[in-house]
């Protein structure tokens, strides 16, 4: 297991009184690509500007390497931001914005020049040393942001949300383009973003954050499949979210239709949370699944269809690559180890469900 690079213990948070992180406790392990992922307002943003030295937490400390950085500033920390907004400056060629941090620093020309040429092979835009940032594409000048930050050998790269304004095939290009370079540079990313489909495509670990708690942290493929809340399984990807009651282990009702499941442990008659992934759920003739239906309507979404389905007076998503026309009778099939049973949630924080 990787050494524990970034160490925020018991950080919280305020602005005007409203608090914004509460006592949130987080390690990034050394080559790590951790995305925190949530909604906003959720303090994401606030977290990534405490890493970074340009917010200072109302409690709890910032360790790096072990040191606690609490109150260093930004300037003397090992870590490097590229923002939502490139900052890149318009007067400056592309390869004055490059040098800029390093002759700061005070390198040598000959070492300044062996950088800029070294940082742009990397993020493919070399030949562009003379242009200026106006005459860039955004995805360009997103790359000249990242170029920037490299060239002063960070141990960790921060991104708020750094592909935002870009449009979806760009947007999609420049996160391979981010995987890669992680891989080549071998340093830790923390990224912030509020796309889950970027979080889950890009992340190591994702940490799922809601109104300035941690609902969440796991690999993409253990947060969308084993959901802790309601909340996380809301927020991350399609669902079908129902109240239920656990019957006995492995028995769990739905609006007084039984479903076979796997869980165990969650005791007799007790209410929970039921959440089944629309891909899960197969349409089969009628009297041939658990529980029959109406198909109430029906998109093509290229990869597959969506479709609504009326069954046992709930309203089902069912992603599948056949189409079933609306008014079309089916039985919905489920797999027990598809069905998804969580606790209540205790505080109100894990009850609030935001829709982007």
């Amino acid at each position: 297991m990787k050494d524990k690079l970034i160490e925020m213990v018991d950080i919280s948070k305020s602005f005007d009184g409203t608090r914004v992180l509460d006592e949130i406790d987080l390690y990034i392990r050394e080559n790590e690509f951790v995305t925190l992922l949530g909604p906003s307002g959720c303090g994401k943003t606030t977290m990534l500007r405490i890493l970074g030295g340009f917010e200072k937490p109302d409690t709890g400390k910032v360790l790096f390497d072990g040191k606690d950085i609490t109150d260093l500033p930004a300037n003397k920390r090992q870590l490097n931001t590229v923002f939502q907004r490139y900052t890149l400056f318009p007067h400056m060629t592309v390869e004055e914005n490059i040098a800029f941090g390093l002759k700061i620093r005070k390198k040598t020309r000959t070492y300044i020049d062996d950088k800029i040429k070294y940082a742009l092979k990397l993020v493919n835009l070399d030949g562009y040393e003379k242009r200026y940032p106006d005459s860039l594409s955004g995805g360009q000048q997103q790359r000249i942001a990242i170029a920037r930050a490299i060239v002063n050998e960070p141990k960790v790269l921060l991104l708020d949300e750094p592909l935002s304004a870009l449009d979806l095939k760009l947007r999609q290009d420049m996160q391979y383009e981010l995987m890669r370079l992680k891989e080549e540079l071998g340093i830790t990313f923390v990224y912030v973003t509020h796309d889950q489909v970027e979080a889950l495509t890009m992340s190591d670990t994702v940490v799922v954050m809601n109104q300035g708690y941690i609902q969440q942290i796991g690999t993409p493929e253990h947060i969308y499949n084993e959901p802790e809340n309601a909340f996380v399984a809301d927020f991350i990807g399609d669902s079908n979210l129902f109240g239920g009651i656990m019957i006995e282990d492995k028995l769990v009702s739905i609006n007084d239709q039984r479903f076979v499941c796997v869980d165990t442990g969650f005791g007799n008659n007790k209410p929970v949370d039921v959440v089944i992934r629309p891909e899960d759920v197969e349409l089969v003739p009628p009297g041939e699944g658990v529980v029959d239906g109406i198909v109430t309507s029906l998109i093509f979404k290229g990869v597959h269809y969506e479709m609504d389905v009326d069954a046992c007076g709930l309203e089902w998503l069912v992603h599948s690559t056949k189409g079933f026309e609306e008014g079309t009778r089916v039985g919905l099939k489920i797999d027990p180890f598809n069905i998804q049973i969580m606790n209540k949630p205790e505080y109100d924080d894990e009850k609030m469900i935001v829709e982007e």
